[in-house]
């Protein structure tokens, strides 16, 4: 697999028209070596799949990913065992490769694990839904104040060691609301709707600044891409009427896996991100989790978050056609795709060249049988029998001296 490499400065030329997204304004949280929201870039996660218990494997697992470009890693922690191994596979991995921000993922009845891992990790995530566990009443029809109230004072009680904890070392939390386990105290007041999700997050957000504690980051997650969308929009806006200014993390649970999975998830994070809303995304794949660091890139690249990648303008073969477009556009991207930065367009003829790839630093157009024409920019520069096409585009970024070896 390529290995990403993310440039820290992102331009080759300034644009004819604004085009940037304009981002939520948030504030910013360090995870580590990496900081999620305060304007920085929108940071990239995924999860291991390995069980922690497994100190050699989850290491391999969590390097794997962060070579290819994750920047921060979550590691489930379902037992007190797996939050201690947590401790040997950050140390080993500073040992034997470098540290990596990581996050401990923590459910049920999860205080005394995650005050162990806590000692561990740069951030802890916590289920609001799960973190008290409430058992379901059999044939209940209503929620008692009393209740509510009793069940709240538990919540509290047990969140706020680890919040003092996390305060007092500077690290991070998530309240990671998910839509499939709300609370049934959330259920009975709010039905199961965005709204319930995002008081659920609320009800922690409270607690957690009581105690002077905001390094927050918070999501919404549920695998219906309109019921997402509804919870964070509804959260922004609860937020901006509060005050509060906490990063967003993104994603769309149980996304599945193949075509499908990658555009739901592109659906859901992609809309959200295109209105600025979004620190941090996790694109949530049935498949290995080093697949899911492409979607996420390819997303951010669409949208003009990232540069991590060659952009290729290409436009859909039709009659006009003047050469194999998909062939020359793979010939193309082999021989490129390492120049992080540029833009190449891949023309088939002269009604969709010039024009429509105006923006692109360099261009490969069929202009007549048997050549192209190649640009910078806007300006045609040579005009080269198609079989030395590849290599007189490489020659022309070799002359404005902007050709890396790959």
């Amino acid at each position: 697999m390529q290995t990403l490499t993310i440039p820290k400065t992102t331009t080759v030329r300034e644009p004819a028209i604004d085009t940037v997204i304009p981002r939520r304004k948030t504030r910013p949280v360090r995870v580590g070596d990496v900081t999620i929201g305060g304007g920085y870039p929108v940071v990239v996660q995924s999860m291991i799949n390995e069980d922690t218990l497994d100190i050699d494997g989850s290491v391999a697992a969590i390097r794997r990913l962060h070579e290819i470009g994750c920047e921060i890693v979550r590691v489930t922690v379902p037992s007190m065992a797996h939050a201690k191994a947590l401790g040997e596979i950050k140390e080993q991995l500073g040992k034997t490769y470098r540290s990596v921000p990581l996050v401990a993922d923590v459910h049920h009845n999860g205080m005394k694990i995650a005050l162990e891992v806590a000692k561990h990790v740069d951030k802890v995530r916590i289920n609001p839904g799960l973190y008290v566990f409430e058992k379901p009443k059999l044939n209940r029809t209503e929620y008692t104040e009393e209740e509510f109230a009793t069940v709240a004072s538990k919540i509290r009680e047990t969140l706020e060691p680890l919040v003092i904890s996390l305060r007092d070392q500077g690290k991070a939390m998530r309240i990671g609301v998910n839509h499939g386990s709300l609370a049934e105290r959330m259920l009975f007041t709010y039905g199961d709707t965005p709204e319930g999700m995002v008081e659920s997050a609320l009800e922690f957000i409270r607690i957690c600044e009581s105690l002077d504690f905001r390094n927050l980051v918070i999501s919404l997650k549920a695998s219906r891409v309109q019921v997402m969308l509804a919870a964070y929009r509804l959260m922004v806006r609860r937020m901006t009427e509060l005050g509060m200014d906490y990063p967003l993390h993104l994603g769309v649970t149980e996304a599945g896996d193949g075509e499908y999975g990658r555009i739901k998830s592109t659906a859901g994070i992609g809309t959200l991100l295109a209105e600025g809303i979004g620190d941090t995304i996790r694109v949530s794949l049935t498949e290995a989790p080093e697949k899911e660091i492409p979607v996420c890139y390819s997303i951010l690249q669409a949208l003009g978050l990232r540069k991590t990648m060659v952009e290729y303008v290409a436009c859909p073969s039709c009659g006009r056609t003047l050469f194999n477009l998909e062939e020359v556009l793979q010939e193309v991207r082999e021989a490129t795709k390492h120049l992080t930065g540029l833009d190449i367009a891949v023309m088939g003829c002269i009604v969709n060249g010039p024009g429509e790839m105006a923006d692109a630093d360099y261009g490969y157009v069929g202009k007549q049988p048997g050549y192209i024409s190649l640009y910078r920019g806007k300006e045609e520069i040579k005009k080269v029998p198609e079989s030395e096409g590849v290599q007189e585009l490489i020659n022309l970024i070799k002359a404005d001296d902007r050709w890396v070896d790959p």
